[in-house]
């Protein structure tokens, strides 16, 4: 749980761990703030954080009260006044923000200019060099053990050359020079933008990503094995998404939703060794806002060329999917970063669409993470 700058005291029983958020005035970084403060406090429980569970006790992780949130914006709705929005849209209870006014008002005070904004003549090295120098910043100013940086800022459209670093590569290069692990939740270029892959490797901080696994594709890692596995042969898979908020605007743009698209496809060419014939498409839809509805159509044949179909619908807060993820993200990455393990950290696949390494089935990400607990544990 965060504090307000004029109670900061520096010297605590347990040391801090900052949770540096990109796109920190959106729906999820807001719902992560107050779902960290209202579970730290007592107010709510802590359903769907995994690192709450049994496996992940005593493996070292921060204690959520002692997360402390800032980050990057462009927008400029304080954040008690975006969860007053998410409130009355039912994404989160009636009567938390007013209960954790001054945990969301404290990270609020701690969020900075993004960028680049229009008329921004800073070049990339300027904007690099600005936005570690808010980090540092925020480190030093709350007597911070270590950072960690999350990206979970609306989908930007992949470059379209190797040379120019969109803004997503921006800030991950920032992470980099103040010493910061690095998490993007994100399709974003983020770390796997050419130019920062040699600076990423010589960094000695671990990272994670990318593209958090939420609804639609948290599904398709765990329905792809089951054909698999029983020898029954996929002959297509189709998919449409509802959406609407800031993420439906996003995905409006072409680019970013081929992006976004490129993860929920490589989860079927992974496990089911080609990608069947079908498309997936995504359709801004405003009147939804934050909620989101995602419908999969598979076509599959069994014993003797029987032709069967199987339908799904998922319909869900996307907010509340995503934030309790961040927070165990931000919770492991801390962890691997204070016991010294550097560079990717295929464990966490089983957090993403596109992770760096592992299995892409969710059983066997969900071992593979355990195991993780278990290191983590053991560097204790």
């Amino acid at each position: 749980m965060t504090t307000r700058p004029d109670d900061i005291t520096p010297l605590r029983d347990a040391p801090r761990t900052g949770v540096w958020l990109i796109g920190a005035r959106g729906s999820v970084a807001t719902t992560a703030v107050a779902g960290c403060a209202a579970v730290a406090g007592g107010l709510q429980p802590a359903t769907g954080m995994v690192t709450e569970t049994a496996p992940f006790a005593d493996s070292g992780l921060p204690a959520l009260a002692d997360l402390v949130f800032g980050g990057h914006d462009t927008a400029t709705t304080p954040l008690p006044k975006r969860a007053e929005a998410l409130a009355a849209d039912g994404v989160l209870p009636h009567g938390l923000p007013a209960a954790v006014r001054a945990e969301l008002a404290a990270a609020d005070a701690a969020v900075r200019p993004g960028g680049p904004q229009p008329g921004d003549g800073r070049g990339e090295g300027e904007l690099i060099a600005a936005f570690a120098a808010d980090l540092t910043d925020f480190i030093h100013t709350h007597g911070l053990a270590r950072a960690v940086v999350v990206n979970v800022a609306s989908t930007e459209a992949a470059p379209e050359d190797g040379e120019t670093l969109p803004p997503s590569s921006l800030y991950a290069a920032a992470a980099l020079r103040a010493g910061c692990p690095y998490v993007n939740f994100t399709p974003s270029t983020g770390l796997h933008h050419p130019r920062l892959r040699e600076r990423a490797e010589r960094s000695g901080l671990p990272y994670a990503g990318r593209d958090g696994k939420t609804g639609q594709t948290l599904l398709r890692s765990v329905l792809a094995p089951m054909f698999a596995q029983r020898a029954l042969a996929v002959r297509s898979w189709s998919g449409t998404n509802l959406l609407g908020g800031g993420d439906g605007a996003a995905l409006a743009d072409p680019g970013a939703a081929a992006a976004k698209n490129a993860g929920k496809a490589r989860v079927l060419s992974d496990t089911l060794g080609e990608l069947p014939d079908g498309e997936l498409h995504i359709d801004n839809v405003p009147a939804l806002g934050d909620w989101k509805t995602a419908w999969d159509h598979i076509s599959f044949e069994g014993f003797l060329g029987s032709r069967m179909i199987l339908q799904t619908i998922w319909q869900g807060c996307d907010s509340a999917l995503a934030a309790p993820l961040v927070l165990d993200l931000a919770r492991l990455t801390a962890r691997a970063h204070e016991t010294g393990l550097v560079g990717p950290l295929p464990e966490l696949g089983f957090y993403f669409k596109d992770p760096d390494g592992g299995p892409a089935a969710l059983a066997d990400q969900y071992a593979a993470l355990v195991g993780f607990a278990g290191r983590l544990r053991g560097r204790a």
